[in-house]
Parts: structure tokens; C-alpha cells; sequence
């Protein structure tokens, strides 16, 4: 039943992207709302606010390397490209232009294919992880390139969605403790699309901290709560 579902939701985002048509990035994309110079760096908020990615995956790799073996390629993936997710949207954010984008979106890519074929891999009796970590990863990375070249967003954001849409559905028998940390992790990351969109209008509320800031905090979030429950069930199994 989950695999059905799962060739379903495949075919439904197919047909509705081919049906769409190319989807433009946002006139105006660049225009951030969080424009201050402080501590010497230009949109400051935007720019610091991705220290928290790298703190919560190098914490992660701290905790998780004793028991590396433990962790499947796909999720040792997911925790890497939050790390560099960090020096990515950091280094867009000094200076936000289309070039720059491409290092933004790129690693985000990767933690979306990583995040996928992790969950998967726990779901599937499949052993060879290598295959679909790699085929994720080439299409993460094609997916940039595509819109780099093109202009069209929709591989970019098709696989965005997937984890979204699939990892309810394969997680459906997994352990309540996992269910809860991914549904909460997929909560706050809707939440974070949220304060993305609505950038300028945070902002001129809080008047401290724009909607962007606010996506990159609780996007960290997000990524913390799947990389503290990875080190929670990893280590138990080691110590098992």
C-alpha cells in the first residue's frame, strides 16, 4: 500500500509540473527585507542567522561519529549538507544575486535528496544504500543547474515537496517516537515556507527580525529535531 501511495504522489507532482509549465523565480527574489549593516555585515540577520545550521550539524556529527556505522549514507548525507547549507545561504546572503543562489539552493538540495533516501532506507529491505543516495544527489545537483540555466524552479521545487508529501506515508508503521519528531520537523519547516513568503510584513511587525531570519531559525529547528532524534535511536541501537 505505501509503495502504491508512493508511485502515486511520484505521478500527481509529475503530471502537475508538466501540466503547470515552467515555473520563474519571484520578481523581486533578492529584495529582502533584512537590509541593516550591523557588526560590519551587511543584512546581518539573514546573514547569522545560518550559524544555527552549522551548530546543529556539527553537533551532530560529534554525537553520531562513534556510532557512524550505524547511520545510513542517506541521513550521514542530510547532516553534511545542513553543515554546508549554513556556508551557503550565509555567503548568498552577503551579497544576494542569482550566482550566489546557486551555492543557497544547492546543499538545500542535497539535505532534501539526503533526507529522502534516509527514510527510505530505513522503509525499504533494500542493503545497497549507494544507488539511490547517488541518483537523489545527481538529481538535487541537475535540479540547480536546471533553474541556474533555465530559469524554471520546478525540479528545484519538486523535491522539495517530496519529503513533505512521502516521508508521512513511509513512516506510516514506523515507532510513535519517530513519527512525532518528523511530523514535528515537517511542521516547522511549512512554517518556515511561511515566514519566507511573508518577509517584509514580519518585519514591519517585529521591526528586530525579518521573515527570512525567521524561515532560517526555524528551518534549524526543523533540521535539529531530525538530527536529535537520529542521535537518540542511533546510539540506543549501538548500545543495544
Amino acid at each position: 500500500m505505501q509503495k502504491l501511495l508512493t508511485i502515486l504522489v511520484l505521478l500527481a507532482i509529475l503530471i502537475g509540473m508538466l501540466v503547470h509549465g515552467p515555473i520563474a523565480q519571484l520578481e523581486g527574489y533578492h529584495s529582502f527585507a533584512d537590509q541593516l549593516l550591523r557588526f560590519g555585515i551587511i543584512n546581518c540577520g539573514d546573514v547569522l542567522s545560518n550559524a544555527g545550521f552549522a551548530l546543529v550539524a556539527l553537533w551532530g556529527m560529534l554525537r553520531l561519529w562513534p556510532e557512524r556505522q550505524q547511520l545510513n549514507l542517506g541521513f550521514t548525507l542530510f547532516v553534511i549538507a545542513i553543515f554546508l547549507t549554513a556556508i551557503g545561504s550565509g555567503y548568498y546572503h552577503w551579497s544576494p544575486n542569482d550566482e550566489r543562489l546557486v551555492w543557497d539552493r544547492m546543499p538545500i538540495s542535497l539535505a532534501c535528496a539526503g533526507l529522502l533516501a534516509g527514510v527510505w532506507q530505513n522503509f525499504s529491505a533494500h542493503k545497497n544504500q549507494w544507488p539511490l543516495v547517488i541518483a537523489l544527489s545527481v538529481f538535487a545537483i541537475g535540479g540547480v543547474v536546471y533553474w541556474h540555466f533555465s530559469g524554471d524552479l520546478r525540479l528545484y521545487l519538486g523535491l522539495q515537496a517530496l519529503p513533505l508529501l512521502l516521508i508521512p506515508i513511509w513512516q506510516w508503521h514506523a515507532p510513535k517516537s519517530t513519527r512525532i519528531a518528523f511530523a514535528a520537523a515537517i511542521a516547522l519547516y511549512v512554517l518556515a515556507k511561511v515566514a519566507e513568503l511573508a518577509d517584509h510584513q514580519i518585519y514591519a511587525v517585529l521591526g528586530f527580525m525579518s521573515g527570512h531570519t525567521l524561515k532560517h531559525l526555524l528551518s534549524t529547528l526543523a533540521a535539529g529535531t531530525i538530527i536529535y532524534h537520529l542521535v537518540q535511536t542511533t546510539r540506543s541501537r549501538y548500545y543495544k
